[in-house]
């Protein structure tokens, strides 16, 4: 945390005291906490796009965050589109955002609107999507993302029963046909859960357990741009046609992308009884729904309405002068530094524990999944 990001307590009545904040020094003036107290200021808050409800339900959770502790927000969706996300931010600094709260769609594409915000004093939260090649970023927080690629993996293993559901070997040898995607080589994110996937399936791809019939097994092929549902769905077709083997499992690393998958696969001639198991991520609607079902197999649920709170505590403890908690000092280097994180935890969701965890939790109502 740069130094002229905290405030300085000044005694001195009779001098004029100027402390530095984390806007540039137009913020704390006086010399006791009532004065320099954050309330009211503009929060910027930058998303990445409307076209996933995960991402609207992260802006709308986030929003309520800030407002509840008494700031003002500019949320703003760039619907993935590069030179609006860095207007929106430019705009947000020009109409006096005290602090960025920013899920980039490219982590290497902001250095210069950051170095804006820098020069302003103005403190920046990497939410979710690590910001790269930039030592303006403050703080991250995120999921354990190598955990989820993991989890979605382990769901695989066990959806086809190499696995049982304490994660213990079954003895099946297969050979499980599967297909690999990966999400979007622009997000950071995507080879945290690649890596972790890949990890956990590697030794039974070694062992001949599991095989990939196109033979593509490395992230660059396997990578969907901006995570984009009908570019999954093309890319399955295609697979679909590369040696014409059965396919037992499709290891998706995002619910947009199999709803894109399982629509290929349906209409090659594969029905709800012969579907392969299909991975996900984020416990979209329609995916729980697929899941419910009996289309889709599994999603990956991380609790967007603590990953917001915890970026709002984030900011709020910024602005008042203190330094935000974190669990992680080791993982995120983004180019530039070290980005200190909060990591949270995530959770595999299948048709026999969805309502537990998404509804009784209070995530969804029951309705809404029906």
């Amino acid at each position: 945390m740069k130094k002229n990001k905290f405030f300085v307590s000044v005694a001195a009545a009779s001098v004029l005291a100027l402390t530095l904040t984390a806007c540039g020094g137009s913020r704390g003036a006086g010399g006791n906490e009532e004065d320099q107290s954050s309330k009211g200021a503009l929060i910027g808050v930058a998303m990445p796009t409307q076209q996933s409800e995960r991402w609207i339900a992260d802006g709308k959770n986030v929003r309520k965050e800030l407002k509840e502790l008494g700031y003002k927000v500019d949320l703003q969706y760039a619907n993935d589109d590069i030179p609006t996300q860095v207007s929106q931010i430019e705009n947000m600094i020009t109409d006096g955002a005290e602090a960025l709260i920013i899920a980039s769609i490219d982590g290497t594409t902001l250095t210069s609107v950051l170095e804006t915000a820098e020069a302003q004093d103005i403190p920046v939260i990497s939410y979710d999507r690590l910001i790269l090649g930039s030592d303006t970023v403050d703080y991250y927080t995120t999921f354990d993302n190598y955990q989820v690629g993991v989890q979605q993996a382990t769901s695989l293993l066990t959806g086809l029963g190499i696995l049982d559901e304490n994660g213990k070997k079954t003895g099946k040898k297969g050979p499980f046909n599967v297909e690999l995607f990966a999400g979007s080589p622009d997000d950071n994110n995507a080879k945290f859960f690649w890596n972790g996937a890949m990890d956990t399936l590697q030794p039974y791809l070694d062992s001949g357990v599991l095989k990939v019939p196109s033979g593509q097994t490395n992230f660059q092929q396997a990578a969907i741009l901006r995570w984009l549902p009908a570019t999954a769905q093309a890319r399955m077709e295609d697979l679909l046609t590369i040696g014409n083997a059965k396919l037992d499992g499709i290891l998706s690393p995002y619910d947009g992308l199999s709803i894109g998958i399982i629509s290929a696969l349906k209409s090659a001639g594969y029905t709800n009884k012969t579907l392969p198991i299909v991975t996900g991520q984020d416990a979209e609607v329609g995916s729980v729904k697929s899941i419910i079902e009996g289309e889709q197999y599994s999603t990956i649920f991380k609790d967007v309405r603590k990953l917001g709170k915890r970026a709002v505590l984030m900011v709020d403890d910024i602005l008042n002068g203190k330094k935000p908690e974190v669990n992680d000092t080791e993982t995120y280097d983004n180019g530039t530094k070290v980005v200190p994180s909060y990591l949270l935890e995530s959770e595999i969701v299948t048709k026999e524990n969805y309502k537990k965890v998404l509804v009784d939790s209070g995530y969804y109502e029951a309705k809404e999944l029906k």
